[in-house]
């Protein structure tokens, strides 16, 4: 072998049997061969083991698609670039011209925007209600045949809570199934409930750092085998590092969703007490008006903090920006805590009664508590509350 060959064949590094790395490998490859073409084929075909062409499967890939699975108490997952490339390859995989997709005013923009733009113009029809419109849900389902019921519970940034047996049943009595972005409650949260699909952004907590995005679809065997192939040809895919970050941000999941979430509900009890908050949302507390129903469907209450300030936009804008410890960026569910100010949260697509049924008002905040000191966030927010007067 001359070396120019030799640069491109270096001698295989096979690890000897019973020997095996206590961290899996990246399998950073975008082809897999096999010796034989039958062995190939019989790969491809599903009738066997083995891989071909990482936009169809990858073994590191795999592996976080069968732990979130696992711990939403599903069969199946796909994973994908974004929660956003989820939604969309979901919707696109489930919907056809003259279906109807109910969904909800206080959905993820987004979100929204597939479903009453994107959609719409490959013939998809869409009714937005309030997530606490049961009663409407009723009068849609029973009057309008609809394919499939798309919801978030909390939602996004409103932290309402959605009735999640109750839509479920409804939808499952109309014939409709039930896609549900479970990001803001995580992985451990709601897998109790028939919902037949769940999407998450795993740019969030699975990711934890700010550093991975990634997305993913989780159901039943069938029901993911028949959208994987759709998601393969989309092309949406995830690559394998970011699949071993996620994996790697996954072994803390359950440490720092406990820490942030408890740090969450003591820092919102605080800033309920002040007097310059006007309004504040969390599913944890008494005050929020569907508590109840929210100790009895999660574990936990999430890490995200809705509220409104006294003196509007202005008194925001001073809040926000004398904040030390929370950055004025998108996202949440990071150890670094975040804020959205009013002027990143408003929606421009809503009718005037639905920019009501959604409660955002130029005075609306989003707080993403981290992991830091309990007592050094609230001591933060203090100061800020102060520059903000």
């Amino acid at each position: 072998m001359k070396d120019r060959t030799r640069t491109i064949h270096p001698t295989r590094i096979d690890l000897p049997a019973d020997n095996r790395p206590l961290v899996p490998p990246i399998y950073q490859s975008v082809k897999f061969c096999m010796s034989r073409i039958e062995d190939t084929l019989r790969a491809l075909r599903g009738e066997g083991e083995g891989y071909f062409y990482s936009r169809l499967s990858n073994p590191t890939v795999r592996q976080l698609e069968q732990l979130l699975a696992q711990l939403q108490g599903r069969e199946d997952c796909v994973v994908v670039g974004s929660g956003m490339a989820a939604v969309s390859s979901c919707l696109l995989a489930l919907c056809k011209a003259g279906d109807h997709v109910l969904g909800f005013v206080e959905t993820y923009g987004p979100s929204r925007y597939l479903i009453r733009q994107l959609l719409e113009r490959y013939g998809v029809t869409c009714t937005l209600l309030s997530i606490e419109d049961e009663e409407g849900m009723a009068r849609v389902l029973s009057a309008t045949p609809t394919r499939l019921v798309f919801f978030e519970s909390p939602t996004n940034p409103a932290n309402k809570v959605a009735d999640i047996a109750r839509i479920c049943a409804a939808a499952r009595a109309a014939g409709a199934l039930t896609v549900m972005d479970n990001t803001f409650a995580g992985f451990h949260n709601h897998g109790q409930f028939p919902v037949d699909l769940f999407v998450h952004s795993l740019t969030k907590y699975a990711s934890g750092h700010g550093d991975v995005m990634g997305g993913a679809i989780i159901g039943s065997a069938a029901q993911v085998a028949a959208m994987r192939q759709d998601c393969q040809t989309l092309g949406a895919v995830l690559d394998p590092h970011a699949a071993f970050l996620l994996l790697r941000g996954m072994k803390t999941y359950f440490l720092r969703y406990a820490a942030q979430a408890e740090s969450t509900l003591e820092v919102a009890a605080w800033l309920e007490r002040q007097p310059q908050v006007r309004h504040l949302r969390h599913p944890g507390l008494p005050s929020h008006p569907r508590h109840e129903l929210a100790r009895r469907q999660m574990h936990d209450f999430g890490t995200v903090i809705c509220l409104q300030l006294e003196g509007g936009m202005e008194a925001c804008t001073r809040f926000v920006e004398a904040l030390r410890f929370f950055a004025i960026t998108a996202s949440l569910g990071s150890v670094d805590s975040l804020v959205m100010p009013p002027q990143l949260l408003q929606p421009r697509d809503f009718t005037p009664e639905q920019r009501e049924l959604s409660e955002l008002t130029p005075a609306t905040i989003r707080l993403s508590i981290g992991a830091e000191d309990t007592a050094d966030l609230i001591e933060d927010l203090a100061q800020a509350l102060i520059a903000a007067q």
